[in-house]
């Protein structure tokens, strides 16, 4: 196991909460409510607000998925480039600035759903994001970094979900995945980008846990004891971090978006009350979890592993569950 168990489920139930936010969040903008009751889809419209800051997505046919999905490839495309091209040039003020923009816009369009109901809710929630994304992207508090991660990824998911149906959902995971593996495995691409964010850029795109091991933390218990607090700072201090990317959290809310936009809800009895679970949608997450929890309780310390393809196979897993017993 490359971390702690501790570490291990700080990061597993991190990447959980993110997920059922971003479920919330995104079924808030849906403008339709599906149901499936008795084996028969029932689709209801439903009172919800677009999304805000201009990002409103039209209305998409079902043949229109195939022929929009070259796009949303090349748009990746160019967005890995682009990142390529200014790490190469070491333009970091670009780049503090582009993630700057990205973090509030995704921020306000999650806090949007909270205060939807009050007057210029998406001004509002723009201006509780840009403060939050001041702190993270050019202050680099670690508990800012980490809580808006968070409300970070379902806000991109919003976007990205109305754009995408289930057979381009599949194929899109199955490119990212196959990326992911040559990123890692053979180019080390994913590595060094991580690096240059972490060293250059002092931001990460993603969950960032540093903890101490148990000799570092016996060895800094007695320095504190013989040492003052001036020369302890001074000293040089072996810290591991436990990281997740981005692109591991915000593809796995994408897919139980799409399995939510396209199977919807289903009435459940609990405890004499009758709920609207999104059943679908929860075996995507559940088997996105389990293939992250796989992976992480399988990989070796000093080691580099692609988690989209672990996280993939969970999610295609959960889609046949879910279309066997639902």
């Amino acid at each position: 196991m490359k971390h702690n168990l501790k570490i291990t489920a700080v990061i597993i139930g991190m990447f959980l909460i993110t997920q059922f936010i971003g479920l919330y969040v995104v079924n808030h903008y849906f403008p339709v409510r599906v149901v499936i009751q008795n084996g028969e889809k029932i689709i209801e419209n439903v009172s919800a607000p677009g999304l805000p800051y201009g990002m409103q997505t039209p209305e998409i046919k079902e043949n229109q998925y195939n022929s929009l999905f070259p796009f949303i490839v090349f748009a990746f495309i160019i967005a890995i480039v682009i990142m390529f091209i200014l790490s190469k040039l070491r333009i970091e003020f670009i780049m503090r600035l582009w993630f700057f923009v990205v973090v509030a816009i995704a921020l306000g369009i999650s806090f949007n759903v909270v205060l939807t109901k009050i007057q210029y809710a998406s001004i509002i929630a723009l201006i509780i994001a840009l403060p939050l994304a001041y702190f993270k992207i050019y202050k680099r508090n670690f508990l800012v970094h980490n809580l808006t991660e968070l409300l970070i990824y379902p806000g991109i998911a919003a976007v990205f979900v109305p754009l995408l149906n289930l057979t381009t959902i599949i194929a899109l995971l199955i490119l990212i995945s196959v990326y992911d593996m040559w990123a890692v495995w053979h180019s080390g691409f994913m590595q060094k980008m991580a690096k240059y964010q972490i060293d250059n850029l002092k931001i990460f795109g993603g969950f960032f846990i540093p903890y101490a091991s148990k000799k570092v933390k016996e060895k800094i218990k007695k320095m504190k004891l013989t040492m003052s607090k001036s020369k302890l700072q001074k000293q040089k201090i072996r810290i591991n971090v436990a990281i997740l990317g981005g692109g591991d959290v915000i593809f796995p809310i994408i897919a139980a978006g799409v399995m939510l936009k396209t199977y919807g809800f289903n009435p459940v009895t609990l405890f004499g009350t009758s709920l609207l679970i999104p059943l679908s949608a929860l075996f995507v997450t559940f088997g996105a979890a389990s293939g992250l929890i796989f992976l992480l309780l399988n990989s070796e310390k000093k080691k580099f592993y692609p988690a989209m393809p672990f996280i993939t196979v969970g999610i295609f897993l959960g889609m046949a569950l879910a279309y066997l017993f639902l």
